[in-house]
């Protein structure tokens, strides 16, 4: 039998208290002319200091421009124009101006150095970019040939972002077992083009039993604005773990019907992971998963504070008529739902996602 698996992940991952204050060091490693700085407007002007800090205290050529607001080909093209010498570049901040860095590089062929500031998804480590229009509508995936070359994250400032990111990101990390095992059950093709590794998957577990383990404590953390070993091992668990978890395990459910849900306005409010948490409500429901384990996954994300009803993502008053839109949309053929084990139909999504919102109320 002829099989091709594939495990994806960025050249190098680094996470550590102070970490903003010696990007220099990181990028004596993938350049040598100068480094080109993207960085988020609030960002910068928050933490512009420590940015530049490094580059300045070892003489290294940089270059720091503020990102313009949207990951556009417009804004990408106008960055390129700017690179000058700059032989490497940082993205810094949210998850917008990461992919704009993403972009930037792969059209300019140069390394790039992810820096998020918040643990709000599993998006940093993955070999993709989400383009918008200037005016912030989703135009196009940009499937890119390499992970980040390294990406970094100053556990000190995360932990004195907005709690709700960190929120969001346990959100988008939970549904990656959930996905993964599905993928390995249809044996699916993942977005690195292979089939899922055991270690893919494995490392999908391990994110599952440390956001159980840690996420409560994590958020008290985090509300403290104050870094724990919990905060540590969740702020991983959101990164390096969700990320490859489903990059190299696959898609399913829980993210198409994310997809789904942002055609309904009263959506367009919540963050992308407290939407795919309530997918994964709903492709628990898909599965017919045991009562026993439908309540813990319910419990954990009212302990953490995500969403458990329509109402919790805006959309209290949903008709029939728009859940079924929403399944429709998450059953398109450029979605992922065709990674589930069985076949589902939009009015089984629609089903669920009712279904999903009555469990929430009774347990």
């Amino acid at each position: 039998m002829t099989m091709r698996k594939v495990l994806c992940s960025p050249g190098s991952y680094i996470q550590q208290e102070g970490a903003m204050g010696q990007l220099a060091k990181e990028y004596s490693a993938i350049g040598s002319n100068g480094a080109y700085l993207l960085v988020d407007p609030m960002i910068d002007k928050l933490y512009h200091d420590q940015i530049v800090s490094s580059f300045e205290q070892e003489h290294v050529p940089y270059r720091l421009v503020v990102f313009g607001g949207e990951c556009s080909m417009e804004e990408i093209e106008r960055n390129r124009q700017n690179l000058g010498e700059a032989d490497a570049v940082f993205g810094i901040g949210g998850g917008k101006t990461l992919d704009a860095a993403k972009a930037m590089a792969y059209f300019e062929h140069v390394p790039v150095a992810i820096v998020p500031t918040a643990a709000s998804s599993d998006a940093p480590c993955s070999r993709l970019s989400v383009l918008y229009t200037p005016d912030g509508v989703f135009d196009k995936y940009l499937p890119l040939p390499a992970n980040p070359n390294v990406v970094i994250m100053d556990t000190d400032i995360i932990a004195k972002a907005p709690v709700r990111f960190l929120i969001s990101g346990l959100g988008d990390a939970f549904a990656t077992y959930y996905e993964a095992a599905a993928c390995v059950q249809s044996n699916a093709i993942t977005m690195t083009g292979g089939h899922a590794t055991n270690a893919a998957f494995a490392l999908a577990k391990l994110c599952h039993d440390t956001l159980l383990e840690d996420g409560v404590k994590a958020v008290a953390a985090a509300k403290a604005g104050v870094r724990t070993a919990a905060l540590e091992n969740i702020i991983e668990a959101n990164t390096l773990l969700s990320g490859l978890g489903f990059e190299s395990s696959g898609l399913a459910a829980a993210h198409s019907i994310h997809d789904g849900m942002t055609a309904l306005e009263g959506t367009h409010q919540m963050l992308h992971g407290e939407k795919v948490a309530f997918g994964t409500l709903a492709q628990l429901v898909l599965e017919d998963r045991p009562l026993d384990e439908v309540k813990e996954v319910y419990t954990f994300f009212r302990e953490v504070g995500l969403p458990t009803s329509l109402a919790g993502i805006g959309i209290a008053d949903a008709t029939d008529e728009e859940l079924l839109s929403v399944g429709e949309h998450a059953c398109g053929p450029d979605e992922t739902m065709g990674n589930m084990p069985f076949e589902v139909t939009p009015i089984d999504v629609a089903h669920a996602l009712r279904a999903a919102d009555v469990i929430g109320k009774a347990i």
